[in-house]
């Protein structure tokens, strides 16, 4: 153990040139002094309650510190990443730290970025801004047939199960979200006291294995499901079919984070690998699907029901597009993960090669809905590497009502982007089901801290909005966002993009969408396939 190996070390260092110093030579008391500081210093890591990283590995810990004040370009380094074909935004890790911890972030002398480069995204701001509103808008969630509607924050905690986080890492989320007054999602693992104490209102994500609602041999258990989902603090349930991180494959969690507590709550053996199936038991259609989220509707007592999804073939949302309109209902919201999503346990080629960036999945959504007539019965979610308010901004533009965030969360809580999520072993606590790791997580601090940075984020994402003349998100447009195409060349999205009208796919589809709109089939998802 790291942690007595330094409190051993220190003490027999003080100790041991101590008793040097009294038989042999005064001088060595100036070494043992040192060894003596090391284990004040030791101590007092040990019962502070701000850096977890310290609480885990006392004194040495300093040197992460030490590094990133000598050399900011390594604290660079440990957040760059892959967002959106673009490094990660410049300084965007300490953006949500200063967010969590109440400091302005501020940045003297101007931008850095390259505004000549092709890529370049900006919002068109107004020569005539409104006033911030004094609260923030919210996103009213349910269709014509749910009798339980929702009204949900424009940014929320994005899914992550109790597994692949550890209990204390959920319970400082779920206080920050009810503190905070938006929405949790459980992520696939199941409900559990860590989602619950708490009292924030959450998103039940109900993934292939139907952990939590779940028969001994793996299938749904509608009773179990009608009873859990009856709790008053769940208000959505959302039906995952696929994330952005693995596309095609069901969720991991290594065995060596499935200990005997995960494992009463999934209903698994403890010990094992705990993988997901590719696919749902309990529909294997478009139709069936819709079918199945009516039902669940009706298990939940009228409560919202959605699906969430990475987008692949376009024909493949059409077709539930097409099920929805044959069967005159289907999911009260859709939550598109993008491809450049995280996780803690993925294959290397899914997490690079599979699926769609949360832009043109968003996109390929929002314009099959309104093709179909169906945009104004369900709300979009936009879930990928959403940590800014100008972020929350863009995915609306893009076709979302509102966002949810798992990376920037987690950073609020203290993750370091170690990336030893799958071995059990976080240094921070955050992604650990090592009881020991996970206790260096303070629980009030960090809740505070997702508190503090759920309300800056979107506060400026309003104050962004007013600045660009707008007073509610359902006044944004596809030509407030612009893009550079080239060094000399700047389009809006409207430009740049295809937009379809209400109900347009139903009367006339567009050359672009014919091909997709014919093979799209509500009574089977490989209908695509078989038609090529």
């Amino acid at each position: 153990m790291v942690i007595a190996a330094v409190l051993l070390g220190t003490l027999g260092g003080a100790v041991g040139f101590g008793l040097l110093a009294i038989f042999i030579w005064w001088g060595w008391w100036v070494v043992a002094g040192f060894f003596l500081l090391g284990l004040v210093i030791a101590l007092a890591d040990l019962t502070q309650r701000r850096h977890s990283i310290l609480r885990n590995y006392p004194l040495i810990g300093h040197l992460r510190f030490l590094m990133e004040t000598i050399r900011p370009e390594l604290q660079q380094y440990f957040i760059e990443r892959n967002y959106d074909g673009r490094p990660f935004d410049r300084d965007v890790r300490t953006l949500i730290y200063e967010r969590a911890k109440g400091i302005h972030a501020e940045q003297s002398f101007g931008t850095e970025r390259d505004l000549d480069a092709a890529g370049y995204e900006y919002l068109v701001h107004s020569a005539m801004p409104v006033p911030v509103p004094a609260q923030p808008p919210r996103v009213r969630i349910g269709g014509p047939k749910c009798t339980a509607p929702y009204s949900m924050s424009l940014l929320n905690v994005s899914s992550m199960s109790f597994g692949a986080l550890s209990g204390t890492a959920l319970t400082a989320l779920n206080r920050g979200a009810s503190a905070g007054g938006f929405a949790h999602d459980t992520g696939e693992g199941g409900l559990t006291p860590y989602h619950l104490e708490a009292g924030a209102d959450l998103i039940w994500e109900l993934g292939s294995g139907y952990f939590g609602a779940r028969t001994p041999d793996g299938r749904f258990d509608p009773e179990m499901f009608a009873r859990k989902a009856s709790d008053p603090h769940v208000k959505c349930i959302s039906i995952k079919l696929s994330q952005g991180a693995k596309p095609g494959i069901g969720g991991v969690l290594p065995a060596v984070k499935v200990t005997a507590e995960i494992a009463a709550y999934r209903g698994v053996p403890q010990g094992v690998d705990c993988i997901s199936p590719a696919f749902h038991s309990a529909f294997t259609t478009p139709r069936e699907l819709v079918r199945f989220v009516a039902h669940l509707r009706e298990l939940a007592g009228g409560k919202p029901v959605g699906i969430k999804l990475c987008v692949g073939d376009r024909s493949q949302v059409l077709s539930i597009c097409k099920a929805m309109v044959a069967e005159d209902d289907g999911p009260d919201f859709i939550i598109v993960d993008g491809a450049e999503g995280g996780t803690a346990a993925a294959p290397l080629e899914f997490e690079d090669h599979m699926g769609l960036p949360l832009t043109d999945g968003l996109l390929t959504v929002h314009n099959a809905l309104v093709g179909t007539g169906l945009r104004d019965r369900v709300k979009v979610g936009a879930s990928g590497k959403v940590a800014s308010g100008s972020d929350i901004v863009k995915r609306l533009i893009q076709g979302a009502d509102f966002t949810n965030s798992a990376r920037a969360m987690m950073m609020a809580i203290g993750c370091i982007q170690s990336q030893r999520c799958h071995t059990n072993q976080c240094p921070v606590g955050v992604a650990t089901q090592d009881p020991r790791r996970a206790r260096a997580l303070d629980v009030p601090d960090k809740a505070a801290r997702v508190h503090r940075y759920h309300e800056a984020t979107v506060a400026q994402a309003v104050a962004l909005m007013a600045a660009m003349g707008v007073s509610d998100p359902s006044q944004l447009h596809p030509a407030m966002l612009r893009k550079r195409t080239d060094s000399v060349t700047q389009r809006s999205y409207a430009e740049i993009h295809e937009w379809l009208d209400d109900g347009e796919l139903l009367a006339d589809p567009p050359p672009n969408w014919v091909r997709d709109w014919a093979r799209a089939d509500a009574d089977s998802f490989n209908g695509a396939a078989r038609a090529r």
